[in-house]
């Protein structure tokens, strides 16, 4: 992302190359499909006969064994802060990558999405605790402070070219800004009695993690054993365990072993060996006779994997995994409302639901347009270009859908069976209510400016 194509850019099928944020763009629109399809099978299967074999599954005891130490969950708490630590740990590296070289790297780029992210969490939050300040229920104020990436971005892309591309780069910038607040809010609010001891090996955990770091550690199985050490550390210290997936993200590095001046000079070398040599066959098996060819093919993947940083090699390996296994999976354990013996209306009206609905609704777009208002007339940030402030609407209604993060705090929030059914309701409602909203609305502003950004682009080339 930003205005430089960094050395992750990619080469797509017909050789042109592809950014980060057009790799990252497109693998959370494909997924949003999958996660679109485990969240209706979730609601169908939690609807149907198969309800009791669902609700089996969620709370059937698994046991991890390690010597003589057991530890037993569910497994839906397996996912819920196993699975999903690996989301968090993708979400570390890639808030990290965005603040080092992308679109929160300078600070007139990264105000303004920081700015509406923050606007786009308060205002729901208030919103919520109006309906349900002095109850037992306003635990979940945080359930609807938080975006989609994955709906959001899959959402706008159904509008395709028809929508300026800074757009789609501000929505997943602030969408990104908006998960790092919800980790924050986890951390601060949703923690449950603190373990000294677990609490102070994780810092220790940390601590090998800063050193490994500063050492130039490029070893990458340093980093994820270190990873699942702190994981167990703080979850036995009772600070949620997706905390440490964000905080081991931060301290992978960031540089590798080779600069781009010394890899392009290695690999060049190694080119022009081959160049040189006569004795190259077109043939597909010339590779196997020709040892030396085979050691300067090793030699050149070797460099490869040199100017690579580990950030880049584990966010590429694991972000596929998490938007095409964990997610869905996610939504799969956690999308299963059960609507039997639930009348819609006194669901609709209930403050739990209401708080969740409107607070993605309604707080999410005002929030965001605001607060992008406020920072723009202050002269602290400026609209990108080609964005209007219509399109900042409608990206605000967009993040309204809150899906997975709105869902994870909802079980962070409520143990009541009841409660946690409520604030599904209001989270489902509220998103397929801020989709279809935000769609509509974007659709006629696109429609009003009568042709698309591409063909503008075209016309003045």
């Amino acid at each position: 992302m930003g205005n430089s194509v960094p050395e992750e850019a990619r080469l797509g099928d017909e050789g042109r190359a592809f950014t980060p944020f057009q790799w990252f763009f497109n693998k959370e629109v494909i997924g949003s499909l999958l996660l679109l399809l485990a969240s209706v099978s979730a609601v169908l299967i939690a609807n149907s006969g198969l309800y009791g074999w669902y609700d089996h599954l969620l709370h059937m005891d698994v046991a991890l064994l390690f010597d003589r130490l057991r530890i037993s969950r569910s497994l839906l708490h397996w996912v819920n802060d196993g699975l999903m630590t690996l989301f968090f740990f993708t979400v570390g590296l890639e808030i990290k990558r965005e603040v080092m070289v992308g679109e929160l790297a300078s600070p007139k780029q990264a105000l303004l999405p920081v700015i509406a992210a923050a606007g786009g969490m308060l205002m729901p939050g208030l919103i919520y605790l109006a309906f349900n300040a002095g109850s037992p229920a306003a635990h979940g104020w945080g359930i609807p402070v938080a975006t989609d990436i994955a709906f959001s971005l899959g959402a706008i892309s159904i509008l395709g070219r028809r929508l300026p591309v800074g757009l789609r780069i501000f929505l997943t910038a602030f969408a990104i800004a908006d998960d790092l607040g919800a980790v924050v809010i986890i951390a601060l609010f949703y923690t449950q009695e603190i373990t000294t001891v677990y609490l102070q090996a994780s810092g220790v955990c940390v601590l090998i993690l800063l050193v490994g770091n500063l050492l130039w550690v490029r070893w990458i199985p340093f980093y994820l054993v270190m990873g699942v050490v702190t994981w167990i550390c703080v979850m036995g210290s009772g600070v949620h365990a997706t905390v440490a997936g964000v905080a081991v993200a931060m301290l992978v590095p960031a540089r590798g072993k080779y600069n781009t001046i010394r890899f392009v000079r290695k690999a060049r070398k190694i080119i022009a060996g081959f160049e040189t040599d006569r004795r190259i066959d077109a043939a597909w098996y010339s590779i196997f006779l020709r040892p030396d060819h085979q050691n300067a093919v090793h030699a050149l993947e070797l460099a490869c994997h040199n100017v690579e940083t580990p950030l880049q090699r584990l966010e590429h390996a694991l972000h596929p995994w998490v938007v095409y296994l964990i997610l869905p999976v996610f939504a799969f354990f956690n999308a299963g409302l059960p609507l039997q013996g639930m009348p819609l209306a006194e669901a609709a009206a209930n403050p739990i639901a209401l708080g969740c609905t409107l607070g993605l609704l309604v707080g999410k777009p005002l929030g965001i347009s605001l607060a992008a208002y406020a920072a723009v007339r202050m002269g602290v940030a400026a609209l990108p270009e080609n964005v209007r402030w219509p399109h900042i609407v409608g990206a605000g209604m967009l993040g309204g859908i809150g899906f997975t993060m709105s869902l994870f705090i909802s079980g962070l929030s409520f143990s009541d069976p009841m409660a946690l059914n409520l604030s599904k309701f209001g989270v489902l409602g509220g998103s397929i209510l801020s989709a279809a909203a935000g769609l509509a609305f974007l659709a006629a502003v696109a429609a009003r400016d009568g042709r698309t950004y591409a063909e503008a682009a075209e016309a003045t080339s």
